[in-house]
């Protein structure tokens, strides 16, 4: 896969937006805030913005962003589960609700991004409005499914893979 991936920190809860470069496009994932700082970072043609969920932390940039380059926001209302493109990104949309009953994980080949459900070490909090624990333990029983070389890259922290976060995902199952 010949698609640069760029992780940049915003707001001052260091949400992790991602910018994913191909073919001189781009596609956003968690816009969570400081504009110009993604702004600075986009190169090419931005053909959209994938929020992973409605929390404020991913989603402080994206009026700025959508005014500025004119693109579809893109969500768990408007993608459907499984096989989507956005141009010329293809991945594969996996609702994983749990953190909030909004959430969607995308996978590009073996890069999943994956909002506030998998963090290095842990998992996302469930006591937050439409927070629920037994969808995400349904969730993480999804997603274990995935090759262990999936590169897990969370909406906060340090990216990881499955294959090191899988020992403490099954103590919540």
């Amino acid at each position: 896969m010949n698609m640069e991936i760029k992780k940049i920190e915003v707001g001052f809860l260091k949400t992790n937006c991602y910018i994913l470069i191909k073919d001189n496009k781009c596609l956003i994932i968690d816009p969570g805030d400081e504009f110009n700082k993604i702004d600075s970072n986009i190169k090419g043609e931005v053909v959209g913005i994938i929020i992973t969920h409605y929390h404020f932390d991913h989603i402080g940039a994206v009026d700025e962003l959508v005014n500025k380059y004119h693109t579809k926001v893109y969500d768990i209302n408007n993608l459907k589960e499984g096989n989507n493109n956005i141009d010329i990104f293809k991945f594969t949309m996996i609702p994983t609700p749990g953190h909030k009953s909004d959430l969607i994980s995308v996978l590009f080949d073996n890069h999943l991004f994956c909002g506030d459900f998998i963090f290095e070490g842990t998992i996302g909090r469930t006591d937050l409005p439409t927070g629920d624990f037994s969808k995400m333990q349904a969730s993480i029983r999804k997603i274990i499914t995935l090759d262990k070389d999936t590169i897990i890259y969370p909406g906060h922290g340090n990216i990881t893979t499955l294959e090191k976060e899988l020992p403490n995902l099954l103590t919540y199952i």
